[in-house]
């Protein structure tokens, strides 16, 4: 692992997210289609590019009771008790309605309304990952979203992950739709003739489910486009070299772009750190993959002082930041960029991907400078509410019309002179 000196400027930024000429085509093509034709497109698209001859777009009820039958008991309490921990930390989002009434007898506000739909789309295959169904359904469901439609790309044989279909049965969710990639995002946001379009789309996926939110953003909103994960440790002499490098290939084993990088003004530990990540590889089932990703983007930034780290942290804006130093607290306050923070040395990343509660649909690229982790708010919106009383447009009408004349718009501010007139 790359061992280097501090400099001006580092940044986790990596030019993964526009995809190349041909993949944009390519999208554009598979949105097109199934605007054009519908649940016929869906069909021939799962033929011919996941090799699977579905009799149904839609899982049926036998599928969802046979997945049961595939996962253990044990596997299935997590499932729940995961639930519950998401569920519990989002039920302390929810924002109500608020109204403010003054003296002059107008009331102001602001009206909570959740989205009447949503799409969350869960990857196949390799990737399938129920803790992500979880941190994209809970946060709908708690921001009381009504209609909730997975779709997930299915299998050579029609089938989708029995770990999706038990944990998607277990949040109640009951439109499932075997449909991935980009013409899954195309079905959301347009429709088809059996299914409605949705107002939002969240979910991971790769490059071309990327490139097709991107593509139908504007028609409905998206969560945001995610890149290759990414994980920042900042650590002093005292941080065990053994956790650190744990953690940074829980990471690494992601894909090959994902990056991990030790922030550290000690030297001793980043050579300890090394070597440990060098040893812990060589028994790691994905070791392809962590690898590469440790080769093409991990490092250790080596500082003179703890104050230059935490300002190396602050211009990386991780995903995923841990500090493991000996208080932790103290340094929370100076951390102004990281999607989610996990402090002290038993707060390892994973407890934060599975368990913990906080969603793990995270800013990434250095986009934790100007965003957020997927939260109920995401889910709802928010309309302005305006009550103005007589009194206060008799107060404040000459105001305002001077102000629309000022931006030359007469008819604004005729329009309230003539509730002037009326009144006197």
């Amino acid at each position: 692992m790359k061992i280097i000196p501090m400099t001006a400027n580092v940044s986790l930024k990596r030019d993964v997210e526009s995809g190349t000429e041909k993949q944009r085509e390519i999208v554009d093509e598979i949105i097109a289609d199934v605007r054009t034709n519908g649940d016929g497109a869906l069909f021939t698209l799962a033929k011919t590019l996941d090799g699977a001859e579905l009799s149904s777009l839609y899982v049926t009820d036998e599928e969802r009771e046979a997945a049961y039958e595939e996962l253990s008991e044990e596997n299935i309490e997590a499932i729940r008790e995961a639930a519950a921990s998401i569920r519990a930390f989002h039920e302390r989002q929810k924002r109500q309605s608020w109204f403010q009434t003054e003296e002059d007898g107008t009331i102001l506000g602001q009206k909570m309304t959740p989205l009447d739909a949503v799409g969350v789309y869960v990857p196949g295959g390799k990737a399938a990952y129920p803790s992500s169904m979880m941190m994209n359904v809970i946060p709908a469901q708690v921001a009381g979203v009504k209609r909730i439609v997975m779709t997930s790309p299915p299998q050579a044989d029609g089938s989708l992950s029995p770990s999706v279909l038990v944990t998607a049965s277990e949040l109640g969710v009951t439109t499932i739709v075997k449909a991935g990639g980009a013409q899954a995002i195309a079905a959301l946001a347009y429709g088809t003739e059996s299914l409605p379009a949705v107002d939002k789309i969240t979910g991971p996926g790769n490059i071309f489910v990327a490139l097709a939110k991107r593509a139908v953003f504007g028609m409905v909103d998206i969560d945001m486009i995610a890149g290759p994960s990414e994980i920042v440790v900042l650590a002093d002499e005292q941080a065990s070299p053994v956790y650190i490098a744990a953690d940074l290939l829980s990471q690494a084993e992601h894909d090959e772009m994902a990056s991990a990088i030790l922030v550290t003004p000690s030297r001793a530990l980043s050579e300890a750190v090394a070597e440990e990540v060098e040893s812990q590889l060589s028994s790691l089932p994905r070791r392809a993959i962590a690898e590469v990703s440790i080769r093409d983007y991990g490092c250790i930034y080596v500082t003179e002082t703890m104050e230059e780290a935490v300002g190396a942290v602050n211009q990386l804006a991780p995903e995923h930041l841990e500090i493991l130093i000996s208080e932790p607290m103290q340094l929370l306050g100076q951390i102004r960029h990281a999607g989610a923070i996990f402090l002290g040395p038993h707060s390892t990343e994973p407890v934060g991907d599975y368990f913990a509660g906080p969603n793990h649909i995270l800013p990434t690229n250095g986009t934790a400078r100007f965003s957020s982790p997927l939260n109920v708010d995401d889910f709802t919106k928010k309309s302005s509410i305006i009550y103005y009383s007589e009194h206060a447009l008799k107060k404040n009408g000459p105001t305002i019309a001077a102000l629309a004349r000022l931006e030359g718009l007469e008819a604004h501010a005729r329009a309230v002179e003539r509730r002037l007139e009326d009144g006197t």
